[in-house]
């Protein structure tokens, strides 16, 4: 326990130091724009993200990923916020927290595996596309300065690593902020700004009880924004977790990331902040930036608090041109280039799940929409395509007085009707085996289909055998199955079945 605490914390301390200064400049402007999405006082969206980055570093289940407020949990939270108020949203904080910790104990972090790499690289390119369609504002009717400015903070991002000596003691980010604020500042130039954005809070976050009536009207106004918030949050950091687990080649606990996501919304909607979960780009910023462990997004939080009570007026200084510039920078980084140059190998299957995934999170701007849809046509692609590798031989003995039937393969809703349609019932020896030896049922479905095959026979005047079943199978079909129970079997009969 003592050598991974170690490893967590104190393994790359001045990488995790600098990176989550880095990490705390993004999120500034990202947790004020959150706020005015979800219509609540910017102070509840930069809150927010101090708790939870804090919190989270101690209970999450993946070191260096960055949670705060972000834009998916805001979207959902604007009809709550306008209807009912924010002590209502504070409230719906606190439940969206204890169902995330319900969900860490039912392991439900597990069901990750579910979904195919085809759904995580669509939601990935997905991400990226609103990432960078989220700077388009920040670009439009705006000066030829910004512009320069823009292009000058991408040149230092790509160019600053490749410096003699001091390419690689400051992540280039970091130097972009710095460089393009203190250029602005000099010249004076007139151009937007994070104090544009909206006013900073000058005071710590204290604890806040919501002043909500405890009945059950207020749990039913909130209990369907909480479980939204909840499934959504979760939906986040977990596919969050995966792409941060191939960036730095390590593993995280989900189960335990989905615990910490609901410990920190608790403290969060405690502190006066909105729910928050893990965001894919300030995590990609904190990898690339050096980040690795705890102490990045712990560092994360702490900056932000203290920039903006103590450096307000630096930081409101700083012209968003410069934080566009970092946020493109995600943008390029996160998508997956190589699923475009690999659809031409891939099945044709995975690029529809690929690209549907991308369509629905882009147009619908919710990410548990596109990753559902990705993992159901997945679901549909793999069942047609093991229904297919079931196949039926059959063969008759010299006196044609018994047929054997040998099924191969799965048989499941998918491969039930082709396996039903393989045998010739017309045909009626006298004696009809049929070898399960090399065979699997899986599902109810398939079952029946096994009974519509004896009973059929039956009706013909053969003798049905059934052999070779596993055990798995055999339980399901003792459980199911009506051809070896007549007085099942009769109702079915009567029933024209």
């Amino acid at each position: 326990m003592l050598p991974t605490w170690k490893r967590d914390w104190f393994s790359n301390i001045r990488g995790d130091l600098l990176a989550g200064l880095v990490v705390a400049l993004a999120l500034v402007p990202e947790a004020i724009a959150f706020s005015i999405i979800a219509g609540v006082d910017p102070k509840v969206g930069l809150y927010a993200s101090f708790c939870i980055a804090v919190i989270i570093a101690f209970t999450g289940g993946r070191p260096g990923m960055i949670s705060a407020a972000t834009g998916a949990m805001a979207l959902l939270m604007i009809t709550l916020v306008r209807e009912h108020g924010l002590e209502y949203l504070l409230a719906a904080t606190l439940l969206t927290g204890v169902f995330q910790i319900i969900a860490g104990y039912l392991q439900l972090g597990s069901l990750m595996r579910f979904v195919s790499r085809s759904v995580v690289t669509g939601f990935v390119n997905a991400l990226a596309i609103l990432i960078f369609t989220a700077q388009l504002p920040e670009l439009t009717n705006v000066t030829w300065h910004v512009y320069a400015l823009t292009a000058a903070g991408l040149a230092i991002i790509y160019l600053f690593p490749y410096v003699p000596r001091i390419g690689h003691l400051l992540p280039s980010p970091l130097v972009t902020i710095v460089v393009l604020t203190a250029f602005t500042m000099l010249v004076g130039l007139d151009i937007r700004t994070v104090g544009d954005m909206g006013e900073l809070p000058d005071t710590l976050p204290v604890f806040l009880w919501p002043d909500v009536p405890l009945n059950l009207e207020t749990l039913m106004i909130i209990l369907p924004y909480a479980i939204a918030l909840a499934i959504v949050g979760l939906l986040e950091s977990m596919m969050t977790a995966t792409i941060v687990d191939d960036l730095t080649d390590t593993s995280s606990d989900k189960n335990r990331e989905c615990k910490g996501q609901g410990i920190a919304n608790i403290g969060s909607g405690l502190m006066g902040g909105m729910a928050g979960c893990a965001m894919i780009g300030q995590s990609v910023i904190n990898v690339k930036s050096g980040g690795r462990g705890r102490l990045s997004t712990f560092a994360a939080g702490v900056f932000l608090l203290v920039m903006i009570l103590v450096l307000d007026e630096w930081l409101t200084q700083i012209p968003m041109a410069a934080l566009v510039a970092v946020m493109i920078m995600v943008s390029i980084g996160t998508f997956s280039w190589e699923s475009l140059r690999d659809m031409k190998k891939h099945p044709l299957s995975t690029n529809i799940v690929m690209v549907s995934t991308v369509v629905f999170v882009v147009l619908t701007h919710n990410l548990a929409i596109g990753v559902a849809v990705g993992v159901l046509l997945a679901a549909l692609f793999f069942a047609n395509k093991v229904g297919h590798y079931m196949a039926v031989e059959s063969s008759l003995s010299e006196d044609g007085t018994e047929r054997t039937y040998r099924i191969l393969g799965q048989v499941f809703f998918a491969s039930s009707d082709k396996f039903t349609s393989a045998f010739d019932f017309k045909e009626a020896p006298e004696r009809v085996i049929i070898d399960l030896t090399q065979a699997h049922f899986w599902d109810v479905t398939s079952v029946s289909a096994l009974d519509k095959v004896v009973i059929k026979f039956r009706r013909e005047g053969a003798e049905v055998k059934l052999i070779g079943m596993n055990d798995a199978t055999a339980t399901i079909v003792d459980r199911f199955g009506v051809h070896d129970k007549p007085d099942e079997v009769e109702k079915l009969l009567k029933g024209g079945h």
